[in-house]
């Protein structure tokens, strides 16, 4: 019996590592003659840079930067193996874990910091930078990052914008004349854990507005702002990004990448399964395990669950999605290759109780699961076709 573990990490809880460690353990209490193996994933969110360097090899690199809110924070980026590649996940400098759930306002946030570790990189003479767009508590469409980087966004009268998502409606004119002259020869590979467009209801104000602080009557103001910002991109570039598919990633970031720093946008997952050699493991395998913190409408949008099932589809394996918790429209996913969806919270608890009791729970369900299996639900001892 062979099973493949390929989770991502249950944000602001569980690592990736974390989450396939606990559902080994659980299924090996059951099978304990089980050949598993662990494939830590990330889909450009939390997690990314850890995934990169527990399948590739590498290390952290920490960095004082600019966090959402303006205030100082610890931040970190990965160097890969090679030397020669850096690993950066938005979320470390400009993410949701980074700011309490009462402070939480897109209005405000930047991704300002995001840039910072740009920067750093550079420093360092790093010319090859993957970057993740994910798990961010921003809505600044990455105007922060870009200010970082030199790049100047000006009022009627001249004057630079403040930072945050509200301050795009005042958006005149982009001046890229002071634009970090090193990004010309830097090599960026953009992965998004979403595919949403940068406006509209799917877009990154109102799809994604909700669980960053936004209230009711800021939707229609910040999905304006961006509209606007797109329209004063085009002017300054020529490059539409307004209905580009990935362009609403990480708060609007993927329309920074796509529109000023005219780079390509790629779909995390995808990206990341073949740095790490994914296909590879499924040869033989009996069962798939993914997960991620939350399985709701989101996740067919691009995020890893759904890279992981499309993989084992073409092999012809089953899938079962071990999540955090589950939320709406979750049913959606089985239309993606998921045959089965467990959520690990199994009883009312407050959020804090839910975090501390993930590795536990996750363990716990996954011993579940395979007792069910064992039963003979499912022919453990060959593929299934």
């Amino acid at each position: 019996m062979k099973i493949v573990i390929a989770p991502d990490s249950y944000k602001e809880s569980l690592s990736a590592e974390e989450v396939a460690s606990a559902i080994e353990k659980g299924f090996l209490r059951v099978f304990p003659d089980a050949n598993i193996i662990k494939v830590p994933l990330a889909d450009g969110g939390e997690g990314t840079v850890d995934s990169f360097i527990s399948n590739v090899g590498g290390r952290r690199i920490f960095h004082s930067v600019t966090g959402p809110l303006g205030s100082e924070t610890d931040s970190f980026f990965g160097v890969l193996s090679n030397q020669t590649t850096a690993v950066i996940e938005m979320a470390a400098a400009s993410g949701l874990n980074l700011i309490k759930s009462r402070d939480r306002n897109p209005w405000l946030t930047t991704t300002y910091g995001t840039g910072e570790l740009i920067k750093a990189a550079l420093d360092l003479g790093i010319r090859h930078i993957i970057i993740g767009l994910g798990g961010s508590a921003t809505n600044d469409g990455g105007m922060g990052m870009l200010q970082a980087l030199g790049v100047k966004f000006l009022d009627l009268e001249g004057i630079e914008l403040k930072q945050g998502g509200g301050e795009l409606g005042k958006l005149a004119r982009i001046d890229l004349s002071c634009c970090d002259e090193r990004l010309k020869d830097t090599r960026f590979q953009v992965i998004c854990d979403v595919d949403n467009p940068l406006c509209g209801p799917q877009g990154a104000s109102y799809f994604f507005g909700p669980q960053k602080g936004a209230t009711q009557d800021m939707f229609e103001s910040l999905d304006n702002n961006l509209a606007h910002y797109a329209q004063i991109v085009h002017q300054t570039t020529g490059i539409d990004i307004l209905d580009t598919k990935g362009a609403g990633a990480a708060g609007g970031m993927g329309a920074a990448f796509l529109g000023i720093l005219k780079q390509r946008l790629l779909p995390g997952v995808e990206v990341i399964m073949e740095s790490v050699g994914f296909d590879k493991n499924l040869a033989d395998s009996t069962l798939v395990i993914t997960g991620e913190g939350c399985i709701d409408a989101q996740t067919v949008c691009g995020k890893a669950p759904i890279g992981v099932a499309r993989a084992a589809k073409k092999h012809g394996i089953p899938v079962i999605v071990i999540a955090g918790s589950t939320g709406v429209d979750v049913e959606r996913v089985y239309q993606y290759g998921i045959d089965a969806v467990y959520s690990v919270i199994n009883s009312a608890c407050s959020l804090e109780d839910a975090y501390q009791l993930a590795k536990y729970n996750t363990e716990f369900v996954a011993m579940n699961i395979a007792k069910t299996l064992s039963l003979g639900g499912l022919p453990l001892d060959s593929k299934r076709h």
